[in-house]
């Protein structure tokens, strides 16, 4: 943050002591500084407007109207404030209305001061990075040409239902990605208890924490005595052993990490867990693609739906998910018709069940190696091609070409007119 710069507060909760705490929680910190306090869910949609706070400290329960509608409101007035939702309420139910609702953290009452300081300054750094480009380095004198060709593409993997085999398709699909000419990474981001190591049987004493640790300080050597390489020569970074490792990652490491290795691999390939905390949604954030993996069961569909509702509280573009519908079983049940009806989204993507999942799974030889030539490896590459294909520039077939255009301009003769082109 430039010198003088502060991350402009508003704080909105129905209790005058909360607020006072709050406030003498944060005035000694440089950086922050309280534009406002409000009672009501009506007053902070009024004194955003005003102010126009860089972060709202939102309660979630309060009088006249409640934190998760003022959030709606503000979010769509005050499209660079960042709401931090304050709640006692700590299950999973708030937390996901709070992310529909446009919601960029959550916290349960009352937050440690730690906590609540490093909520604020990682949402204003995620406020400014969606407004600020982020231009891969390039050498000097090198035009944006040399700048854009460095940059590869970040994948993530999601499901918001587990068990729907994100963690297969992230694996098969980086290596039907991986080629001499596109170097792919393959990263285990479900932190806590991921898997890649069993779906590639590889084992190595480092993991992806060591990468984002060092997140502000990655060069080429250190990204390479990290990384594991499969035999196929795909590079993968494995999750930790132990599960309290996850808790020192930080989502703006994540995110910093995640931006420096796209510039040494053509594709990022992020396999990630279902609970929406605020380091998948960093990944989100930084991702060129979502793949958004369902099956064709209810609860599956059901939680899809959900996800396509934070991807529009989000703001992300539209083509930004590929929805891709998992062992699809074409002896009944529901379709993917069906779903695309009801949740109305295009599924780009089929991938037919297979009994021979679970041996290529228990065996650590992933189905595109083993089984090339069956139809689910077959629809898994198709997928891969696709993806390929969305990140080729749209070329405009009208468009008259610079040779026709020179050729017009020199003859100065008007081409003959056609009707219907005949």
């Amino acid at each position: 943050m430039p010198p003088g710069q502060k991350i402009n507060v508003l704080i909105v909760d129905d209790s005058v002591e909360f607020r006072e705490n709050i406030k003498k929680l944060l005035q000694f910190e440089a950086d922050i500084e309280i534009v406002g306090m409000a009672k009501t869910g009506r007053e902070a949609v009024a004194a955003a407007k005003e102010k126009r706070p860089n972060v709202v400290l939102m309660d979630i329960n309060m009088p006249d109207m409640d934190g998760i509608t003022a959030t709606e409101l503000i979010v769509k007035d005050v499209p660079s404030a960042q709401i931090i939702i304050l709640s006692v309420q700590g299950d999973q139910d708030y937390f996901r209305r709070a992310m529909i609702a446009g919601a960029r953290d959550f916290l349960n009452k009352p937050p440690s001061g730690d906590e609540l300081i490093s909520a604020i300054r990682r949402s204003y750094e995620i406020s400014k990075s969606r407004i600020t480009p982020v231009v891969a380095q390039s050498a000097p004198g090198a035009g944006a040409s040399a700048a854009v060709a460095t940059e590869g593409k970040i994948i993530a993997v999601y499901s918001a239902k587990g068990g729907v085999g994100c963690t297969l398709l992230a694996t098969n699909l980086a290596l039907a990605l991986h080629s001499e000419e596109t170097r792919t990474l393959l990263i285990d981001c479900n932190l806590q208890f991921g898997d890649l190591a069993v779906f590639l049987n590889l084992k190595t004493q480092h993991n992806v924490i060591e990468i984002f640790e060092r997140a502000e300080e990655l060069d080429q050597d250190f990204i390479a005595s990290v990384t594991m390489p499969h035999n196929s020569g795909l590079k993968v970074l494995l999750a930790p052993s132990s599960p309290e490792q996850a808790d020192v990652v930080t989502a703006a490491q994540v995110k910093k990490a995640l931006e420096a290795l796209r510039h040494q691999y053509a594709y990022v390939i992020v396999d990630t867990s279902s609970a929406l905390t605020d380091i998948i949604l960093s990944i989100f954030d930084v991702s060129d693609k979502i793949v958004l993996v369902t099956t064709p069961d209810i609860p599956a569909i059901k939680d899809a739906r959900i996800f396509f509702d934070l991807v529009e509280a989000l703001n992300y573009p539209a083509d930004r998910v590929m929805f891709v519908l998992n062992k699809v079983d074409k002896r009944g049940g529901i379709t993917a018709a069906n779903i695309q009806d009801s949740i109305k989204h295009e599924i780009v993507a089929q991938i037919p069940l297979d009994d021979r999942v679970l041996y290529s799974i228990n065996n650590g030889v992933p189905i595109v190696v083993n089984g090339r030539n069956l139809p689910i490896a077959q629809a898994i590459v198709d997928m891969a091609n696709k993806l390929k294909a969305s990140f080729m520039p749209v070329v405009e077939k009208d468009a008259p070409s610079q040779a026709a255009t020179a050729s017009d301009e020199k003859s100065k003769k008007p081409a003959p007119r056609r009707l219907f082109g005949g």
